[in-house]
């Protein structure tokens, strides 16, 4: 798939006020300074598509983006270490939450993973709460070329390993960096095999 043109819809921390159209959705979520905007902006080839902030939980609200005129990228407040205020961290968390269960246009969540990290017990949870709602996802590991391609290996291998103590199989998922472009292609080429799959 190209992205011929990707346009800002809306921001909101309402989910009844999402975009009313049926569009698919995909949705890009990961703890705070993941590389969520990065990937985004690499995805879409737009330099500030979704804004960067070195400052970690920037996006606290639900931002809508139409791709090519008929899909939506939609990106998602970070949850974890955000240096937010708890009443602020409460009422995102509780719009994400909403967002899953009741956005019926949601085709498929993209978690997002810093690849340099050992797996962390809230995005574990995280994805324990969309596998017990039944809402499909996939795995994203950013940051990909801070680390060698056999370091790479090993760190997939034991998350991999980890994941399979709880689930039956792993999810599927990509090798991805914002500034190498790694792993673009592939992503893209997912959601335009689910999208040519929607029964519409």
């Amino acid at each position: 798939m190209k992205i011929k043109s990707a346009e800002f819809v809306m921001s909101n921390s309402d989910v009844a006020k999402c975009p009313k159209s049926m569009l698919p959705e995909y949705a890009f979520i990961g703890r705070s300074n993941v590389g969520k905007s990065s990937l985004i902006n690499m995805l879409t080839s737009r330099k500030s598509l979704a804004k960067t902030s070195g400052r970690p939980g920037k996006t606290q609200l639900i931002n809508h983006f139409l791709i090519n005129k008929n899909w939506h990228l939609v990106d998602l407040p970070g949850y974890g270490y955000a240096r937010v205020s708890k009443s602020s961290k409460k009422i995102f968390q509780k719009f994400i939450t909403e967002y899953f269960g009741l956005r019926q246009q949601l085709v498929c969540g993209f978690v997002l993973i810093d690849i340099r990290h050992k797996p962390q017990p809230i995005d574990q949870e995280f994805m324990q709460l969309l596998g017990e709602n039944g809402i499909p996802f996939s795995i994203i590991f950013t940051k990909a070329d801070k680390l060698k391609p056999k370091a790479i290996d090993n760190y997939v291998n034991d998350y991999k390993t980890i994941l399979l103590e709880t689930w039956e199989e792993m999810p599927r998922y990509f090798i991805t960096s914002s500034s190498k472009g790694i792993g673009k292609d592939d992503v893209l080429e997912y959601i335009d095999s689910l999208n040519n799959n929607l029964v519409l």
